[in-house]
């Protein structure tokens, strides 16, 4: 009851508005308002059950009428049959009820098939049956006027009609071409986006209608900005070509809306005649355009001018890859249209990207003239040359750069080594990779672009034109409209290349040779080469290293691969091999600066870089200065050993300390023996096999061989060395290893002159005996005493075996903590069935009993 009481004031003024003479007369309100509440509140027009087998009956009357022949009422009961059917449209009876609708409603089909809405209907024909003299009939004129009729009397009444819409319309048609009509102007750039309309004394132009061409006014907006940037890039040079494939694109489209524009021109109604008459005339008379069916013609090309516009601004700020990446973002979009449209802007757009892919992808060659593709060539590197290592002169320290200098060039500049030539010559470009490729097939692309170029240039291979011819067979033509082709076509490119890399690496310049003759030479992995050069060289490098000469180093290197199993290995191999001195400084002997050298040259010199020969010559300082050593220890054992048999027989009174001297030598080479298994057997080996499965493999690109490499290296070096990640203390335990090995040399050479003592007492006891028995032998010395020396003698052996004993358990706890499990396995071993705990708990034990011993 209240809803119908609020009612009441909007029905009274509809009533007002519709009847004005019920204002004056109450009754006569009062009766209309109550009809207007009885309509309300009745059950007029609520639904009802919908009979789809009567509408369908309509509908075959309707086709019977139009076709008599029955084809067309049958094609409608088979297409009604599927429609039910079908469970996907719900409300079937209101969608064959509209579309009814619209057929009854249809207008004759226009003359010009383009605009099929916009020709007039024709005259009606009249009826053969008729009289000539019977009258045609009038139309029913209706009983009242429109509200539409009576604002335009009032608007002529008063002396100011409506500007006809064939004037505005030929304006608006000049607005879509960017040019300024009679009546409606384009803004000037201080006017910002708002349109001129001229003002006239005449007539007025409604609000709506200036809504409307502002709507329409939009595409011309639009064109005008298009239009200007393509013409502005005809014009200027250095475009790229994407942005010029883009601009040719545009142009295409710029010439079919020309073609609607003239289309939309020809259906401007005919003004034959000027002046209110004729306007008159005009306004009754149904038209073929209006500027309602303007914008309906125009409603598709907007969408494509605002796609156009965004291109056109995003191509201010970006280029090559960047554009395209922009151009493709609007794919992931519901309106189909937009996605079609950006499909074939794209498909035009990348033209010119795939042929620069092409190119890269199956021959190795960058044609990038405005830097458009992700793949950008570093102009310094554009001509450089492969200098080879093998004329490397110097110290170690001048092989830890990156490239190399030799001394008979003129311009070093021009000469880098293979690590840089294929790191740096060509870069990735993150912000040029277009989406639909992937960073992951980008760097593919890269990869294979970079092995093909490496195999022409650098590995002067003869045969890259059949892998050229291979990769071409497997690939397929690259574009946008087949994304899974091209990544196919990537996928076999990458493979072809990659495998014929690996091939010309492992088959023409053998690099497994190189890395094993590196392994069996740098790293000792000969042991009777390595015990040839340690015997031959052994004395010669007590001495300072002034006074060494390389020649005379290097015949002797010569000798002991002639007298060991390193003179079956391959010529090559071994002509690389040289033995020279570092820089040394006063001081030094000849085991501080002895190494062995090993050549390399392009292209293997970028897997076997000069960081990496760095590398290999500290790892063969270390391992010499270990066999060093373990020399040193042997010998030193089969003397004290021998000596047992013979000379110690003679002092039984020494035979004690003795005793000592080979438990503590025994404990150094445990030590010794201990730490080079761990070396040769637990690290070089087991990296070297991983090493050489993966090369077997021959997976991946030379990227992946350069990491491999390095990767079995930084074990090497890592776990050889017993260096740790802690910050500040990488090389601690080394440096206790190497203490190590210098007590253990000063430890030799305190036995020496206790043995040379022993020597020297055995002989004058021989002589006392001698004198004894009535025989001269010799002089005696009267300084042998053995009260007097042997403490001496005896004081540095002891101290140094007692430093070693506490190295060892400082290293060995130092291992015992370490973040790497080998080195803590090389702590067990060396501390088996806790030899140093348990010494060091008698150690312990007897310094109490010292202690607590009365004086």
């Amino acid at each position: 009851m209240s809803s119908s009481i609020s009612l009441i004031p909007a029905l009274e003024s509809l009533v007002y508005s519709l009847v004005p003479a019920s204002i004056n007369d109450e009754p006569l309100k009062n009766e209309l308002v109550g009809h207007c509440q009885e309509i309300l509140t009745s059950r007029i027009g609520q639904s009802h059950e919908p009979d789809i087998g009567h509408l369908a009956d309509l509908v075959k009357r309707q086709l019977l009428q139009s076709s008599p022949s029955g084809t067309t009422a049958l094609k409608f009961t088979n297409l009604l049959s599927r429609l039910l059917d079908q469970p996907v449209l719900s409300k079937k009876h209101a969608s064959i009820q509209f579309l009814q609708s619209l057929a009854s409603s249809r207008q004759p089909s226009s003359s010009i098939p383009f605009l099929p809405s916009l020709a007039p209907p024709p005259p009606p024909r009249s009826s053969p049956l008729a009289s000539p003299l019977e009258k045609p009939p009038v139309p029913l004129q209706p009983s009242g006027k429109s509200k539409a009729e009576r604002l335009r009397e009032y608007r002529e009444q008063s002396g100011r009609p409506h500007l006809p819409e064939h004037l505005l319309l030929r304006d608006t048609l000049y607005l879509l071409q960017g040019i300024s009509g009679k009546y409606v102007r384009l803004p000037s750039q201080s006017d910002g986006n708002q349109l001129e309309f001229m003002d006239n004394a005449r007539y007025v132009i409604s609000t709506p209608t200036k809504a409307l061409i502002y709507r329409l006014s939009e595409v011309g907006y639009l064109y005008s900005r298009v239009d200007a940037f393509v013409r502005k890039r005809e014009e200027s040079s250095g475009v790229g070509m994407i942005e010029q494939s883009l601009c040719h694109h545009l142009q295409i489209k710029l010439t079919e809306y020309y073609r609607l524009i003239a289309v939309l021109e020809s259906q401007m109604p005919p003004v034959e005649t000027s002046g209110e008459g004729s306007v008159a005339n005009l306004r009754e008379q149904e038209t073929g355009l209006t500027l309602r069916r303007l914008d309906v013609w125009i409603n598709e090309w907007r969408l494509r001018m605002r796609m156009m516009s965004v291109c056109v601004e995003g191509a201010r700020e970006s280029q090559g890859g960047a554009l395209v990446n922009l151009i493709h973002s609007y794919t992931d979009n519901g309106d189909p249209f937009i996605r079609k449209f950006t499909d074939q802007l794209l498909e035009e757009v990348s033209k010119p990207f795939f042929s620069t892919l092409h190119k890269w992808l199956f021959s190795g060659e960058l044609y990038d003239p405005f830097n458009e593709f992700f793949v950008a060539m570093d102009p310094s590197l554009a001509h450089v040359q492969y200098m080879h290592p093998s004329s490397l002169t110097g110290n170690i320290n001048q092989l830890a750069g990156d490239s190399f200098i030799s001394p008979d060039q003129d311009d070093p500049r021009d000469r880098r080594g293979g690590l840089t030539i294929w790191q740096a010559k060509y870069r990735f470009q993150q912000d040029m990779l277009p989406m639909f490729v992937g960073e992951a097939f980008g760097r593919k692309i890269l990869s294979t672009g970079k092995s093909l170029n490496f195999i022409r240039y650098s590995c002067h291979d003869s045969d890259w034109v059949v892998t050229r011819e291979k990769m071409s067979n497997t690939g397929g033509s690259l574009k946008y409209s087949d994304i899974s082709g091209l990544e196919r076509s990537i996928d076999a490119a990458y493979s072809t290349a990659s495998q014929r890399l690996f091939d010309v690496f492992i088959e023409k310049f053998k690099l497994l040779d190189h890395l094993s003759a590196l392994k069996n030479y740098m790293m000792l992995g000969h042991g009777d080469f390595a015990d040839q050069l340690m015997n031959a060289l052994g004395s010669s490098l007590t001495r300072p290293a002034n006074t060494l000469y390389r020649h005379n180093l290097t015949a002797t290197l010569e000798t002991a691969i002639r007298s060991s199993n390193a003179q079956s290995d391959p010529p090559d191999v071994l002509r690389r091999l040289d033995a020279r001195m570092l820089e040394y400084s006063h001081g030094e002997i000849g085991w501080d600066v002895f190494t062995l050298e090993y050549k390399v040259d392009a292209p293997i010199d970028t897997v076997i870089h000069p960081d990496a020969m760095f590398k290999y010559l500290k790892l063969f300082n270390h391992l010499w200065q270990m066999k060093r050593i373990e020399g040193t220890l042997s010998r030193g054992w089969m003397r004290v050993a021998g000596g047992a048999r013979t000379t110690f027989l003679r002092l039984p009174d020494l035979e004690p300390s003795w005793h000592g001297i080979r438990i503590t030598m025994a404990e150094m080479i445990h030590f010794v023996k201990q730490v080079q298994a761990y070396c040769q057997l637990e690290v070089i080996e087991c990296s070297w096999k991983v090493l050489v499965e993966f090369l077997n493999k021959r997976e991946g690109d030379l990227d992946a061989m350069i990491d491999a490499h390095r990767t079995y290296l930084d074990r090497l070096v890592k776990k050889v060395l017993l260096l740790s990640p802690k910050a500040g203390r990488e090389e601690n335990v080394m440096h206790q290893v190497k203490g190590l090995f210098v007590t253990v040399l000063q430890f030799q050479d305190a036995v020496e002159n206790f043995y040379n003592f022993c020597l020297t007492e055995s002989t004058r006891r021989d002589q006392k005996l001698d004198s004894d028995r009535g025989l001269y032998t010799g002089p005696q010395d009267p300084n042998s005493s053995l009260d007097e020396n042997l403490p001496r003698l005896l004081q540095p052996v002891n101290d140094y075996g007692s430093q070693f004993s506490e190295k060892v358990q400082s290293l060995v706890a130092a291992l015992q903590t370490h973040p790497d499990l080998d080195c803590r396995f090389l702590g067990v071993r060396l501390n088996f069935s806790d030899y140093y705990r348990g010494k060091q708990q008698k150690e312990k034990e007897k310094e109490r009993a010292e202690t607590a011993t009365p004086k």
